[in-house]
């Protein structure tokens, strides 16, 4: 996997011991599936604003293979792993030069925010996140 997402290892995102905060891989997953989407021409706001809709996690499994530091750069990969009408699994690592610190397996759920339920994302989103697999 290509990062397309960078991200530099700030103060604020380590513990006491000086590496990485466990918890803080998950906001970078996080900002580079909704990167992934903005180059899709998909912003949050819109989906949310317009069509009702938003991404929720429904279930991650991490596997944390060897710490970040502070200012450390930082590269997310991001693969669509499988795909259906209402959700999508995503294969994601963390990476320092070439070095593998992280991965993940992300299921996200679209969501009616009306309703508070599953629902079909929009066919143009669907289409191009499929072609990325």
């Amino acid at each position: 996997m290509t990062p397309r997402f960078m991200v530099r290892v700030y103060y604020e995102d380590t513990d006491a011991g000086g590496v990485v905060y466990y918890a803080n891989y998950l906001k970078y997953l996080e900002r580079a599936r909704t990167e992934l989407l903005r180059e899709l021409g998909f912003e949050q706001h819109q989906l949310a604003g317009e069509a009702g809709l938003a991404f929720a996690v429904r279930s991650l499994t991490v596997e944390y293979l060897k710490p970040a530091r502070l200012d450390d750069r930082l590269g997310v990969a991001t693969v669509v792993e499988a795909i259906g009408r209402a959700q999508v699994t995503f294969a994601q690592s963390v990476v320092r030069a070439e070095e593998i610190l992280l991965t993940a397996t992300v299921r996200v759920a679209c969501l009616d925010l009306v309703r508070g339920k599953a629902t079909a994302m929009p066919q143009s989103l669907h289409d191009k996140l499929k072609a990325l697999r």
